[in-house]
């Protein structure tokens, strides 16, 4: 699998948003529209995701996203605006690089989470939720893709964990987390924390 690592953390039904101008990341763009396949999001932990001549060292997550292109847009010559939703997450391999800089990994696809309803004791969590897309939406930002599932734990949890202001080592063990109850039962807490929601 190609991977793309990026200063993000890219969950599964969530937005990216990238403006590609390195060779390697244009060449990585044109083969996915061609043959229809997705590419994997992994969270740099050290290095730059922009090639330089320094011999920096690299280093990323394990565990990633996939990237489904859903627009392609030429903003000039040799420069892509790529708009991307999260799909399965997977775990790879040991990386190699290749001569062109671009990383590839072989990768085993995680289960998705299961479909549960927000439990009731996190009722104002969704509520929340619903509130900052309608405040988003008023000031010209609309983050996330629909349709918004707010009947589903997995898809709140994952929408406040992109807009929380979390470091992104928090965010990737929340991303990484195979419950999704667990993933909003934390979000919650931490929102109760900061007075964002009534504390029980």
């Amino acid at each position: 699998m190609p991977l793309f690592p990026l200063q993000t953390v890219l969950f599964p039904g969530g937005v990216l948003s990238l403006k590609v101008f390195e060779t390697r990341y244009l060449d990585l763009v044109s083969r996915c529209l061609r043959q229809v396949t997705p590419f994997g999001v992994v969270c740099l932990n050290q290095g730059s995701d922009v090639q330089s001549s320094g011999g920096e060292r690299v280093r990323f997550e394990a565990v990633g996203v996939l990237a489904h292109l859903e627009e392609v847009d030429a903003e000039q010559a040799g420069i892509l605006r790529v708009r991307c939703i999260g799909g399965k997450r997977f775990r790879t391999g040991t990386p190699q690089q290749q001569p062109d800089g671009l990383w590839l990994a072989d990768a085993s696809l995680l289960p998705p989470d299961a479909t549960l309803k927000p439990p009731r004791e996190q009722a104002a969590t969704v509520v929340a939720l619903n509130n900052a897309i309608e405040s988003l939406r008023q000031q010209g930002h609309v983050p996330f893709a629909e349709p918004y599932r707010m009947d589903d734990a997995s898809w709140v949890a994952n929408r406040w964990c992109e807009i929380l202001p979390i470091s992104l080592a928090a965010k990737q063990k929340l991303m990484e987390l195979q419950e999704p109850e667990m993933r909003l039962k934390l979000v919650d807490e931490y929102l109760r924390g900061k007075g964002v929601i009534p504390g029980r």
